[in-house]
């Protein structure tokens, strides 16, 4: 890939610079990032030339790849080309004006900025260029610009001169909206942009004209590469949120790969010259060389970190030579069900004695709460959040979806990623109280329902069928009230706080009803117990109380209880932003399935409300 480069030129680090968790989220591989002075595309990993490595075993395995990275030193490409002079009214793309500067500039700044970098000016009249507002996207991912040359040609009904220069004007003051923005040729040519977001504009214009000319040009600029795509494109505004999906997944570190030993080894400089070979080595050569350089391999890390022989060869036999179970769903029950095992104690050694995950186990009896089977303490837990691709126009979940697009090629053995050390509180409900509830109460059923048929008819859910539960419903809005409730209690933003949810049935494998709440952001070192001192018997009751009596009345009610379905394709009943919604990096399905009905009960049953018994004159002042 790096051979259809031409140069890389390094960018001022104060002005072009995101965080380490925008590079993997909303400016992500394939995202168009608005810089003070352009707009670049967040180029392929391969192209970066600085990453830190982050270990996982556990979530590496799953996804197929060997490790993560955080960026430290982003690539990118310049995305969109076109450019235009808000004084001479010039509009072309970025080599005509680069080769323009090129002829006019003194050798001492072509020297130092030879491909017009640092200052995007127009040669002529010293202003600033400014990037064209609309591209076009296609279905399978491909971001291109918008055909200006074509689009201004075909809509005078006149064939491309042999060398077009356009000009971008913007019409009278009684003009409004697109017919005001109009494109001319010096051939004579002219034409608004008005028809320009219509739905199948483009097709309609190859049909009217009798040519094949408006298909997708196939570009991925965060490759640098183009491929054959039959799509007709669609025109969006430059930061509309359908130009790019991210598809990110998260895993917490668990034991045995959380231990203190695991920890030392993974940050031991041998230990990362031993994964670059085995990276660079052919899959079907990989076993065999781990196998005759192992030895020699454990012998260089327990001497620089100075551990037992025989407890790292162990570890980095479990890591490299141990098979790697084959299916594994990142986002499926049975991925979960290793978590959850771990927050609830089933596996794994409690205590401090482990190096990224401490549970402490609280006694449930001194909380005084109904339907709550067990709380512990998260004191320290490590989250990976990894970006696997993205997909533009509508949002994909897996790698199988069409329209996904892999941020890496076949042979890079890693995916971008971020790491967040925290805290949290784990929550465990009875179940056998939830199965009475539901069976009690017929009502809660028929509210999950509407949200199914809702569900069964969005676009996602065609794709990825699914049944949502009244457990399910009643777990992820407690979560969201939670959330709400410890942010005004602890400090913390809301957005800084995450949930993690834990539910299954028996016949998927093992009955899980849980809710983990945690730190998303903090420094490497971590937090600071904030979020966990809430979890304590002495505070969590008050504030669970807290958060149900809150539930109980919306600024938009009646409205908002009344509702047979509102939010993104009406997948919440009552449910607003008033109420039940949280910003979105907090939670783990969109905004999607909340109910407060299910927690407090509706005006007309407010008998099934899971939580309606909550006694909150023992709530603390």
């Amino acid at each position: 890939m790096s051979e259809q480069v031409k140069a890389k030129v390094e960018l001022n680090k104060v002005t072009h610079s995101v965080r380490a968790a925008q590079a993997v989220l909303q400016y992500g591989v394939g995202a168009m990032v608005d810089f003070p002075d352009q707009t670049l595309v967040t180029a392929a990993p391969e192209y970066w030339s600085g990453t830190s490595r982050i270990y996982d075993d556990r979530f590496a395995k799953a996804l197929g790849v060997d490790y993560f990275a955080l960026p430290t030193n982003i690539a990118y490409a310049r995305f969109p080309e076109w450019y235009f002079c808000p004084k001479c009214r010039r509009f072309q793309p970025l080599k005509n004006w680069v080769s323009e500067y090129r002829k006019t500039a003194k050798p001492k700044m072509l020297e130092r900025d030879e491909y017009m970098v640092e200052h995007m000016q127009c040669p002529r009249c010293r202003q600033d260029l400014v990037v064209a507002r609309i591209v076009t996207v296609c279905e399978s991912g491909h971001l291109n610009d918008f055909p200006w040359v074509k689009w201004v040609h075909a809509k005078a009904k006149k064939p491309i001169c042999g060398n077009p220069e356009l000009k971008f004007k913007t019409g009278a003051s009684g003009t409004e909206g697109l017919e005001g923005l109009s494109v001319s040729c010096s051939c004579g040519a002219v034409a608004t942009l008005r028809g320009a977001f219509d739905k199948d504009c483009f097709q309609k214009l190859d049909e009217d004209l009798g040519t094949n000319q408006f298909r997708c040009d196939g570009n991925h600029p965060f490759r640098h590469t183009k491929e054959k795509c039959v799509c007709y494109p669609k025109t969006v505004q430059r930061g509309a949120s359908s130009v790019y999906f991210p598809v990110v997944h998260s895993s917490l570190v668990i034991p045995p790969y959380a231990d203190k030993l695991n920890a030392k080894i993974e940050q031991s400089k041998a230990y990362d010259d031993c994964m670059t070979i085995i990276s660079d080595e052919d899959p079907e050569e990989k076993i065999a060389t781990i196998t005759r350089r192992l030895p020699k391999w454990v012998d260089k890390i327990a001497l620089e970190i100075g551990a037992p022989h025989a407890e790292v060869e162990k570890i980095l036999t479990q890591k490299w030579l141990d098979p790697v179970p084959e299916g594994v769903d990142v986002a499926g029950i049975q991925y979960r069900v290793e978590e959850y095992t771990a927050l609830s104690g089933e596996v794994g050694a409690a205590g401090s004695g482990l190096g990224d995950f401490s549970r402490e186990e609280m006694d449930i009896s001194e909380y005084d709460l109904p339907h709550i089977k067990a709380i512990s303490l998260i004191d320290k837990v490590r989250v990976v959040n990894a970006l696997i691709g993205f997909s533009r126009i509508q949002p994909t979940m897996t790698r199988n979806d069409v329209g996904f697009v892999d941020v890496k090629e076949p042979n890079t053995r890693w995916y971008p990623a971020y790491e967040v050390r925290g805290e949290g509180i784990f929550i465990e409900f009875n179940q056998e109280n939830i199965d009475n509830w539901v069976e009690t109460h017929p009502a809660v059923s028929e509210r999950a329902a509407i949200l199914n048929r809702n569900y069964a008819a969005s676009y996602i859910g065609r794709n990825h069928p699914r049944t949502i539960t009244p457990k399910f419903l009643m777990l992820h809005t407690l979560s969201h009230l939670l959330i709400s409730q410890l942010s005004f209690e602890c400090g913390y933003s809301i957005a800084s706080l995450s949930e993690r949810l834990y539910c299954a049935e028996e016949s998927d494998g093992k009955n899980m009803a849980g809710i983990f709440i945690y730190t998303a952001n903090g420094d490497a070192e971590g937090t600071l117990g904030g979020l966990v001192r809430q979890g304590r018997p002495d505070a969590f009751p008050g504030i669970l109380r807290k958060a149900i009596a809150n539930a109980k009345t919306c600024s938009n009610d009646p409205v908002c209880i009344l509702s047979r379905g509102q939010g993104r394709d009406s997948l919440n009943l009552a449910a607003c932003h008033a109420c039940g919604l949280l910003p979105e990096t907090c939670c783990e399905e969109r905004n999607a399935f909340l109910d407060r009905g299910v927690i407090v009960g509706t005006y007309e049953n407010p008998e099934i409300g899971f939580w309606n018994d909550m006694d909150e004159d023992h709530s603390n002042p």
